[in-house]
């Protein structure tokens, strides 16, 4: 939604950046992208596989780092929360030299800091590989990684990273929705997920809503369908992402059971997928 003035721009941005914490080395800043407490950071700001993350209103909420990509620097959190002011991504690639830029985050200590600059340059870095960056001259210092940097309207348009030759680096929009939509690998299943914080038997679970199933993978021949919520495997509740990844490594051919939700998701259900098998080619 378009604000009125750039008071209430920054404001907006304000409220969906986030202080993160994890393993006591010091804190870094996120970005809220989704109400039902999705957040993205840099991968380097969350070394472990939980986190704390504390909002502009000062409550502090326990996350679970649900996927990371070490290559790009990106890691995406599920806060405990729901309801929570969230920011919209831009398209990156329309970027423009010249644009003006906002930059929010937790730099020293300081919760919610602002700066303000122009984009210098978008396009890979001497050094760092082919990899795009959006340059901008904002201010950054330890505490601003994994922050946004957002265009006038407050569209996020990169995830801040670091600084090179005296210019902000910020990872682009673009590359971010990517990894988002991508999720952990689940390939072998055929599925796209991502993951949710869902109660099962009473207890707050992490559970994963199938956003894609790819018709004749091994999801789609079990049957399951866009809008059910993993929940388990082989008997066990997830305790994190990770379990379902785990279960899924290995190339030979078996049988593993899923739990899941669906429709009320009341009642927990269970399919077996068949995994491993060779795909035919026809004489």
């Amino acid at each position: 939604m378009a604000q009125d003035g750039f008071g209430e721009v920054a404001e907006a941005l304000r409220r969906t950046t986030v202080q993160v914490s994890s393993g006591g080395r010091g804190f870094g800043s996120g970005v809220i992208l989704g109400a039902d407490g999705l957040i993205v950071t840099n991968a380097h700001v969350v070394r472990s596989s939980h986190a704390q993350v504390k909002l502009w209103d000062g409550r502090t909420l326990d996350a679970a780092v649900t996927s990371r990509d070490l290559s790009r620097d990106l890691a995406a959190l599920l806060a405990s929360a729901s309801g929570l002011p969230a920011a919209t991504l831009a398209d990156s690639s329309k970027a423009r030299v010249g644009e003006l830029v906002l930059a929010v985050g937790n730099p020293l200590g300081f919760v919610g800091a602002l700066s303000t600059g122009i984009i210098h340059a978008a396009g890979s870095v001497h050094g760092l590989g082919m990899s795009s960056w959006l340059q901008a001259d904002v201010k950054l210092a330890p505490g601003n990684s994994g922050g946004p940097l957002a265009n006038a309207q407050g569209r996020v348009l990169g995830i801040n990273t670091m600084v090179a030759g005296g210019l902000a680096l910020a990872i682009p929009s673009n590359d971010v929705a990517r990894f988002l939509a991508d999720g952990p690998s689940h390939s072998v299943l055929g599925i796209e997920v991502r993951p949710v914080r869902i109660v099962v038997r009473d207890e707050n679970r992490i559970g994963l809503l199938l956003m894609g199933v790819t018709p004749g993978g091994p999801a789609s021949m079990a049957s399951l369908m866009i809008g059910d919520i993993l929940v388990g495997v082989d008997g066990v509740l997830f305790r994190s992402v990770n379990d379902l990844e785990i279960a899924l490594q290995g190339t030979a051919e078996r049988i593993i059971n899923l739990l899941f939700l669906r429709g009320d998701r009341r009642n927990i259900r269970r399919v077996a997928v068949r995994l491993g098998m060779a795909r035919r080619v026809a004489a």
